[in-house]
């Protein structure tokens, strides 16, 4: 059968209904503490509890990757001018078990995103409050729909990828020292690394970071010489790997 005989008689009707959400974990470091950007919803259902920023695509309209961007630009504030651009955004997954959004059936799809020095929060048109919330003090939150299974899936990415590929310089400024980037991955993974075996250790990675050949305008010590400056390789994959301190092997 032809295709314009096919679409002339066929009835989307006779389908049941979903819809098509975005939802974004989204990851930056304040205060030297893995944070995680959380709205206030001010609307049924689960009004009044957090969640993470995200809403419904606008079908037609936008792809899953525009609507993300735009419902972290939403809160954020952040646009192409003012450095949507350096945000890290890959989606991280899809949910869309039975029962997840009490409306209907709604298929959403997951992002994760994370940038340095991510603006204070701003509650949406539809959000009562927004703000960057220590991913340490979630637990104590009640989240909304099942977005704390998307949120924990979203940390645990984040903190496999920074083993294998040099995706934490993405939390850092263009240029920045290699105590700056162990910080990245004592706070991602949650551990304190030893210093000296991480600075041989990021060195010895091939295109991870490579030298500007500049030092930072102070010393990370009374009196000490100025740390070198650094900025993102050119390597997509690491090799060796950083491994976490709990798998064998890892960065201590």
């Amino acid at each position: 059968m032809p295709d314009e005989e096919f679409l002339a008689q066929y009835d989307p009707g006779a389908y049941p209904p979903f819809a098509v959400t975005v939802d974004v974990v989204a990851l930056t470091l304040r205060d030297g503490a893995l944070s995680v950007l959380l709205v206030r919803r001010g609307e049924a259902p689960f009004a009044g509890a957090w969640a993470l920023p995200g809403g419904f695509v606008q079908a037609g309209a936008e792809t899953l990757d525009e609507a993300a961007a735009r419902e972290l630009a939403e809160e954020t504030g952040l646009d192409e001018e003012r450095g949507l651009g350096r945000v890290h955004l890959e989606q991280l997954g899809t949910y869309g078990d039975p029962g997840r959004d009490p409306r209907m059936a709604v298929v959403s799809v997951a992002y994760l995103a994370f940038a340095p020095d991510l603006p204070e929060a701003l509650a949406g048109s539809d959000a009562a409050d927004a703000r960057w919330t220590p991913v340490a003090d979630v637990p104590g939150l009640a989240l909304a729909f099942d977005h704390a299974h998307i949120l924990a899936d979203g940390l645990e990415r984040a903190r496999s990828k920074i083993e294998y590929t040099p995706l934490a310089t993405a939390f850092l400024r263009k240029e920045f020292t290699v105590s700056e980037l162990r910080a990245v991955y004592e706070a991602v993974w949650g551990a304190e690394l030893h210093a000296g075996n991480f600075h041989r250790k990021v060195l010895s990675v091939p295109g991870l970071v490579e030298s500007t050949g500049a030092t930072a305008e102070h010393s990370s010590t009374r009196g000490g010489p100025r740390a070198r400056l650094y900025r993102a390789g050119d390597a997509r994959l690491l090799h060796p790997a950083l491994l976490r301190p709990d798998r064998e092997d890892g960065v201590r």
